[in-house]
C-alpha cells in the first residue's frame, strides 16, 4: 500500500519561525549586557529554556518565561524593571511577528493535497500555532491539525493511525532532524529533511543518510516529485 498520509511540520517549514527567536535573543543579550557577556548569557538561556521544555512546552510563551527567570538570575535580582517590561514586550512582538508562508509553499500545498491526505503536525502553544495557522492562509489545505507537546515515535504512530492506515503508509516532511525526521522513521514512516538555514541546538543531530526510508530535499517544492519516486519503486 503506498503512501496515502503526509505530515507536515509548521514553524521553519512552512513558515519563518527561528529568525525571530534570534532577533530576540540578540535583543536580550542587548538588555542584559551591564550584567553579563554575550556567550555567557547565551548559555544561560540555552540551560535554563531546556530546564524548563518540561514544565512550559514549547513556544514563545515558555520563551519569555525563560528570559525573566535568566534575567533575574544573571543579574542576582537586580535587573531593572526597564529591562523586564522590554523583555516581556520582545516576548509579545513574537507573539504577533507575521506569518508569511516561504515562496512556493502554497502551490506545492496545493499539489500534495490533491493527491495526499495532509496532516499539520506541530509543537508548541496551541493558541499561538492556531493563530499562525489562521494567519497563513494554508489551513485549507490540511486534513487535520495536530499540535502536540513533543514529536515521539509514539505520537507519529498515534496520529497516522488515527488519520491513515498506519505510520508504514505515511511520511512526516520538517526541518528537524530530532522532531521530524528520527521519531518518524523509528514508527516506520518515510521521513523528509527539508533544511532551514537556521536550527536551533536542542533540534539538531545526526543525519540517519542510509536509512531507506528517509531523503532530504532542498524544499517543499521538491517534495511531490519524491512521492512519486517512492510510489514508484514499490510497485
Amino acid at each position: 500500500m503506498p503512501i496515502s498520509v503526509l505530515g507536515l511540520d509548521a514553524d521553519d517549514t512552512l513558515w519563518h519561525n527561528e529568525t525571530f527567536y534570534r532577533l530576540t535573543r540578540q535583543r536580550f543579550n542587548e538588555l542584559l549586557a551591564d550584567f553579563v557577556d554575550a556567550e555567557t548569557l547565551e548559555a544561560e538561556i540555552e540551560a535554563t529554556e531546556k530546564r524548563n521544555l518540561g514544565l512550559y512546552g514549547y513556544g514563545a510563551k515558555g520563551f519569555t518565561l525563560s528570559m525573566l527567570e535568566t534575567a533575574l538570575a544573571v543579574s542576582k535580582g537586580q535587573v531593572p524593571t526597564q529591562v523586564i517590561t522590554e523583555i516581556l514586550a520582545a516576548g509579545r512582538e513574537m507573539m504577533r511577528h507575521p506569518v508569511e508562508p516561504f515562496p512556493g509553499v502554497h502551490e506545492a500545498l496545493e499539489e500534495l493535497s490533491a493527491q495526499y491526505k495532509l496532516i499539520l503536525i506541530t509543537k508548541g502553544d496551541l493558541f499561538h500555532q492556531e493563530s499562525k495557522l489562521a494567519a497563513s492562509g494554508l489551513g485549507n489545505f490540511f486534513s487535520g491539525v495536530e499540535i502536540v507537546s513533543e514529536k515521539k515515535a509514539q505520537t507519529y504512530t498515534r496520529i497516522f493511525s488515527r488519520h491513515g492506515a498506519g505510520p508504514e503508509h505515511a511520511a512526516m516532511a520538517g526541518n528537524s532532524v530530532r522532531s521530524d525526521v528520527l521519531p518518524a522513521l523509528e514508527a516506520g514512516s518515510y521521513a523528509v529533511l527539508i533544511p532551514y538555514h537556521l536550527v536551533w541546538a536542542h533540534e539538531d543531530a545526526p543525519l540517519p543518510t542510509e536509512h531507506p526510508r528517509f531523503a532530504e530535499l532542498p524544499s517543499l517544492a521538491d517534495l511531490p516529485r519524491w512521492l512519486v519516486e517512492v510510489a514508484d519503486s514499490s510497485r
